[in-house]
């Protein structure tokens, strides 16, 4: 009886740590689409082409990825939950900027404002995570993270465009800045909920382990690794995001709707993976559980790419790269808590977590150039095999860095 009392406590203080880190983390990925839904709006306003609306995000995910290298910094000097705090800030300042925005100078500084909101994210949210969330909860803990982002970037095309339709695109900014106050004041309110416990900034690291300087991280080819993991995973999924719609109607047939419905259905099965991955990663060996599910997704890729297939087998196909994709997502941040922790300890997780996380926006800012030359030369099917090739490189970067954790910890 004692023991299931003292559980319960900790069962709920892992739910509320969980709960209010997914909501923050989906309002994050709410805010990366806080222009693109609105950009035929804003192209009519302004007299815009395409490749300068495009540069507004070009400059969120630049803000971002340096943003979020250097973020790591202040949230183990300050606290996570201060970060994230002045992060979502960021987004509410963004959006009532949006609303009353005159020109494109304006619209240049709603997107370095949104991309310095999002750089805070990775390094505050994972930091908390790993100090509250006990250790049988944490593999559930980073799934329900990355399925919260999922689930902001589905509403925020249906939100911002359902508003803008019905009532104009500055209406649509400002119900985006309801969604920033509504989060902004349920951190603060819950703030002491997020606060890092007593002692966690002054752990230097395992015992025994000298101190370590504010760079000293930077020295260890774990992180290194990671880093590169995120850079070549993330440059794929751009790759997916941006062009798979008319890549599926040149190699198969598809018609635009359909190719978008192929689009969506990745991102579900994205999502259904997460929620399975979040199971498998508590198992442990969490690089080969990476393993095995990307070479899977570049698999299913190569057979997408390179096969005569039927329209109807392209949507079940789409669901099972994302599937695996999504599978190997919680172990992907498990990995890098044993590269943070192996040699660095608590004191290091937000310059670890900034630092790896940022190879996410590098990734997905690199992602148009890598691509995008093959697609303007038709070279369609070309696009995919790159994708799997990713992937398979990405699988290399994950063993390395589980080889380097497991020898580090021994």
């Amino acid at each position: 009886m004692t023991s299931a009392v003292e559980f319960l406590p900790e069962k709920n203080h892992d739910l509320e740590v969980i709960s209010l880190i997914g909501f923050a983390h989906g309002v994050s990925h709410f805010f990366h689409l806080l222009l693109p839904p609105l950009f035929p709006w804003l192209m009519h306003d302004f007299g815009l082409s395409f490749t300068g609306i495009g540069a507004t995000m070009t400059i969120f995910f630049v803000v971002s990825a340096i943003g979020q290298a250097l973020a790591g910094f202040l949230v183990d000097r300050f606290g996570a939950a201060r970060v994230l705090i002045g992060g979502i800030g960021c987004f509410l300042v963004a959006a009532l900027l949006l609303s009353v925005v005159d020109g494109y100078l304006g619209l240049t500084l709603v997107a370095a404002l949104a991309g310095l909101g999002n750089s805070v994210f990775h390094p505050a949210d994972f930091t908390v995570l790993n100090r509250h969330v006990s250790q049988p909860r944490l593999g559930h803990a980073f799934s329900m993270h990355g399925l919260s982002g999922n689930l902001g970037w589905a509403l925020a095309p249906v939100f911002m465009t359902g508003i803008a339709a019905a009532a104009g695109w500055r209406v649509a900014a400002l119900a985006a800045a309801g969604i920033a106050a509504l989060a902004l004041g349920l951190v603060f309110w819950r703030q002491q909920t997020l606060a890092d416990p007593p002692g966690s900034a002054a752990d230097a690291g395992p015992v025994g382990a000298p101190v370590m300087s504010a760079f000293g991280f930077l020295r260890s080819p774990a992180v290194w690794m990671c880093f590169l993991f995120f850079l070549l995973i993330t440059t794929a999924f751009g790759g997916i995001q941006n062009f798979v719609t008319p890549i599926l109607q040149n190699l198969h047939g598809l018609t635009l709707a359909a190719g978008a419905t192929a689009l969506s259905a990745y991102l579900v099965g994205g999502a259904g993976g997460i929620l399975t991955g979040g199971f498998l990663a508590q198992r442990g060996d969490q690089e080969r559980l990476i393993a095995g599910a990307l070479s899977a997704a570049a698999v299913l890729t190569l057979v997408l790419a390179l096969l005569p297939l039927p329209a109807w087998s392209v949507l079940p196909l789409m669901i099972g790269i994302g599937y695996c994709t999504g599978i190997a997502g919680p172990s992907r941040d498990l990995l890098v808590r044993r590269a943070a922790t192996s040699r660095f300890g608590q004191a290091a997780y937000g310059r670890v977590y900034g630092f790896v996380y940022s190879g996410l926006d590098t990734g997905l800012a690199l992602a148009p150039l890598v691509f995008g030359g093959l697609m303007d030369g038709g070279r369609f099917a070309a696009v995919l095999v790159g994708i799997a090739a990713l992937w398979s490189l990405s699988i290399l970067t994950a063993l390395r860095v589980g080889g380097v954790t497991r020898q580090a910890a021994a």
